[in-house]
């Protein structure tokens, strides 16, 4: 059932679920493609979360009331969405352990399995991005292995590398930029998540598919090309 609910004098937050999940993602991810394909009057951006879409709008051009009236239109159309989202497989290479990834070592204590075990694991799922947050380009991603779950750092890093793959409780992410935090970290991305020098600044999108995939340091080097220690 969707409800609009108003944020402010110029936002709407349309609700399309109460739960985390793909079904709810992906009719997140389909009310998205319907408005930006075909902007109302007044429209000014689109912001995916887990559960909802935040609708901003220009005051001068429309309302609440007619954007409300609008987005209910299409109601009938996000039945289609389907279960799972079906957005763009994007591969992201991953150099796991080492000075890349310094909790992975706690992680497979905390699991009860190997290094190798945990990196199997967390590479074997096609992960759906929910939203981008927290930094520019920060996806939150779901579907991880429910054994690989691991508590935040009782004391966050000052500094976490861009590129640095975490896991905090059961999700996973990326850290887009550097900064501080206190997920455990168990690897490190070469690619850019977030450039503001691109056309498309952010790699990802709410709605695309990540699957990791494991990379040796010869192959972490050549794609990162620069002199970072390994």
């Amino acid at each position: 059932m969707l409800r609009i609910e108003p944020l402010g004098d110029g936002a709407l937050s349309v609700v399309l679920g109460e739960h985390i999940g793909q079904d709810v993602s992906a009719r997140v991810a389909r009310l998205f493609d319907l408005l930006s394909k075909a902007p109302p009057e007044g429209l000014l951006e689109l912001t995916p979360t887990y559960c909802a879409l935040c609708v901003q709008y220009d005051v001068q051009r429309t309302s609440g009331a007619r954007l409300s009236e609008h987005i209910l239109a299409l109601e009938g159309q996000l039945s289609g969405a389907g279960a799972q989202l079906s957005g763009p497989v994007v591969d992201i290479p991953v150099l796991y352990g080492g000075v890349q990834g310094p909790d992975l070592a706690f992680v497979a204590q905390n699991a009860g399995m190997s290094e190798q075990e945990v990196i199997a694991a967390h590479a074997l799922p096609l992960y759906p991005v929910y939203m981008l947050g927290f930094t520019p380009g920060f996806p939150y991603l779901g579907g991880m292995d429910k054994r690989l779950s691991a508590p935040r750092l009782e004391t966050p890093r000052v500094r976490i590398p861009a590129g640095s793959v975490g896991i905090a409780g059961a999700q996973t992410g990326i850290y887009s930029v550097a900064s501080p935090g206190g997920w455990r970290i168990i690897g490190r991305t070469p690619l850019a998540l977030f450039d503001p020098a691109r056309a498309e600044p952010f790699l990802l999108s709410a709605g695309d598919r990540v699957r990791f995939v494991p990379i040796d340091r010869e192959q972490y080097l050549a794609l990162k090309g620069d002199d970072e220690p390994c």
